[in-house]
């Protein structure tokens, strides 16, 4: 490039910002949603999303530490004299691979209104939570997330330890405040493998390998199951609120895309029943 096209192009696209900065600044502000028009009608159905601000909540980062690990909450906050019910909850992410990052479906006695995990998110994005309710709506919220290579980072751990480890689960319970619900947490040993991370002595793409289904029960009534894919993070974690129905335990069952099942449970403490 010549020295007078060294000097004139920087002058040139300062005199267009000054000439327009709210424009450019508006538009850096204002994600694009096309991404979104294009895949809400099949993951949806076609379903109307009605508007969740103020019903449905989601919690995320506006720029993530790691965005291989970004922490999520999610929750529906019903008023008092709400009768409606949780059925499910599906995050998108909007510019991953695969947009659905998990889909959330609710036992229908089992109370919960929110639940926590951490996802991977490959580039700046939205990210949606849509809850559906039980009076068959579909409520949707949005926050933008600034992360990126979330689905291609290196895991981790060592991949031997993690072999030996597959599948292991471990569980804790957190007793209620006053008035408030139980609250558990799942954590799991797998490495979610996207099949966007590479080997780093082979140089090849290392093949997708995660947890696809998640369920867990309070003895014989399910609390929640969660259909997975590449964005839940190495090691899923999902923290979730509940209702006791009496039974004295939590078991989980989770399989993965080479078809393995893991199984485990858990005794409830007496405070929690």
């Amino acid at each position: 490039m010549s020295i007078f096209f060294r000097m004139i192009v920087p002058a040139l696209m300062a005199a267009m910002y000054v000439a327009a900065p709210s424009a450019a600044r508006a538009q850096a502000e204002q994600p694009s949603e096309d991404t979104w028009n294009s895949i809400k009608d099949d993951i949806f159905k076609g379903r109307p999303i009605l508007d969740g601000s103020g019903l449905v909540v989601l919690d995320a980062p506006r720029r993530a530490e790691d965005a291989a690990v970004v922490p999520i909450g999610m929750r529906v906050n019903f008023a008092g004299d709400d009768k409606r019910t949780l059925r499910s909850l599906t995050l998108v992410i909007d510019e991953n691979p695969a947009p659905v990052a998990g889909t959330f479906t609710i036992g229908p006695r089992s109370g919960v209104t929110s639940i926590s995990t951490r996802v991977r998110v490959n580039t700046y994005s939205y990210v949606r939570l849509v809850a559906e309710l039980s009076d068959g709506n579909l409520y949707g919220v949005k926050t933008y997330v600034k992360a990126s290579g979330g689905c291609s980072a290196p895991a981790s751990s060592n991949s031997d330890a993690t072999r030996s480890l597959l599948g292991q689960m471990k569980f804790r319970t957190f007793r209620p405040e006053a008035g408030g619900l139980s609250e558990a947490q799942l954590m799991m040993r797998h490495p979610q493998n996207s099949g966007l991370q590479m080997d780093q002595l082979t140089r090849l793409y290392i093949p997708p390998f995660f947890v696809e289904n998640l369920k867990i029960w309070q003895g014989d009534d399910l609390v929640l199951a969660m259909d997975g894919g590449i964005a839940i993070s190495e090691d899923p974690n999902v923290r979730f609120n509940f209702k006791p129905n009496g039974a004295d335990k939590l078991r989980a069952e989770a399989m993965d895309t080479s078809q393995k099942l893991f199984r485990d449970e858990w005794s409830l403490e007496k405070s929690m029943l």
